[in-house]
């Protein structure tokens, strides 16, 4: 047929990721002497040690900004003409907060630009969609980003599971990082465990609904995955989850154990959670924060297959699978060692400031100027006219 494409390639996937997350870090040890209650029931009974805060002039733009500029300058931007962005957080119900990153990291205009919603799920929905892009046309490179901040109520009881971040992924053919199967499960289920109203800064939970919507979506996902012939247990080797705080998914995995049959212990997650623990949620980015500390910390996952699980309250789930490429250890090398100093680099708040800077998130129209803090490559300068103004900190 004339103009028809080549047929699409076998293997599509996760070409290289990079992480970002925000200027500031608190420790839950704090949190647990202003809140007055035991350390343990963070450390042990959530499984968190600490999350990030983002500084005045960060939002889920610039820490996506930063994660997007770090990926693109090792793999460029040839063949990218579409840029996903997934957020619950976003800046603005009309325009895509894509559409700002793509102005600040100086991306071709010959680029289609749309952000994804569904609570913690969008960035496995945009991830599925830039597959289908890639498969139409395996000339094509697809830019994914995932970015969060997650916000609760001061002194509520999900106060100490917030966190901030972003994932920034390529999607490609032939791909060096991770060839993502094609056969996935889903389960969805119209459920009020989480949820953000128009007029509220920050989110509402039900936490025991939260945990139980979560476990029946991923048993319901990995029947789904089985009834269309996905790999059987004895084909995974490895396991990684979204986590709105580490202990659900290991709650969830260990219901997992009994519903298969899986030889399991608690152990096995551990090199996942370990990023998620430090940044706390991340939402979106979540599940992909969990597959990049198992990519950096696991020395032997060249042909193994990763089992994926993505949840969105709401609700929906998806089990996805990928097989890690030979040459993984490699592509990850760099991205180790930045991620470890990124994170050691925080610079520590107190739990008085942060509480202040919690109470003058800017989600307004309200002109403002913001200060100048963060020491990232983007900055969030405020509001002028009614609208939302970025800038570099840097040249380049």
């Amino acid at each position: 047929m004339s103009g028809s494409n080549a047929v699409g390639p076998t293997r599509i996937g996760i070409q290289d990721l990079a992480i970002a997350t925000g200027h500031h870090v608190l420790d839950l040890d704090d949190l647990a002497a202003a809140s007055g209650v035991d350390p343990a029931k963070y450390h042990v009974g959530i499984g968190q040690d600490t999350f990030s805060v983002p500084a005045a002039d960060e939002d889920v733009v610039t820490i996506a900004a930063t994660a997007a500029a770090e990926l693109l300058a090792r793999t460029g931007t040839d063949g990218i003409r579409t840029v996903f962005f997934a957020t619950e957080t976003g800046v603005d119900q009309s325009k895509s907060a894509g559409m700002f990153v793509h102005g600040l990291l100086g991306l071709p205009s010959s680029c289609r630009v749309v952000e994804f919603k569904q609570a913690c799920y969008g960035g496995t929905a945009a991830l599925q969609a830039a597959i289908g892009i890639v498969a139409r046309d395996p000339r094509e490179r697809v830019l994914v980003i995932a970015s969060d901040v997650a916000r609760y109520d001061l002194e509520s009881a999900a106060e100490p599971t917030q966190g901030a971040g972003a994932v920034a992924m390529l999607v490609a053919a032939d791909p060096d990082l991770v060839e993502l199967e094609s056969v996935s499960g889903l389960y969805s289920a119209d459920v009020d465990d989480f949820w953000r109203p128009n007029d509220r800064s920050t989110a509402l939970v039900e936490g025991r609904l939260s945990v139980s919507a979560y476990v029946d979506a991923y048993l319901g996902a990995w029947d789904d995955l089985v009834s269309r012939g996905g790999p059987g247990i004895a084909e995974i080797d490895r396991y990684v989850h979204h986590q709105p705080f580490t202990k659900m998914a290991l709650k969830a995995q260990r219901r997992f154990a009994k519903h298969t049959g899986l030889a399991f212990e608690d152990a096995d997650l551990a090199l996942g959670m370990t990023y998620n623990r430090r940044t706390g949620n991340t939402y979106t980015a979540s599940l992909f924060f969990a597959l990049a500390a198992l990519l950096d910390l696991d020395d032997d996952l060249a042909g193994r297959r990763v089992a994926m699980f993505s949840y969105g309250s709401g609700s929906v789930g998806e089990l996805m699978t990928g097989v890690v490429a030979p040459g993984y250890r490699e592509v990850r090398r760099a991205e180790r060692e930045r991620t470890a100093a990124m994170l050691d680099d925080r610079v520590p708040i107190d739990v008085r400031s942060y509480r202040e800077l919690h109470a003058t998130t800017v989600t307004g129209s309200v002109d403002t100027e913001r200060p100048r803090v963060t020491t990232a490559p983007f900055r969030f300068a405020g509001v002028r006219g009614g609208a939302r103004r970025y800038e570099r900190t840097t040249e380049g």
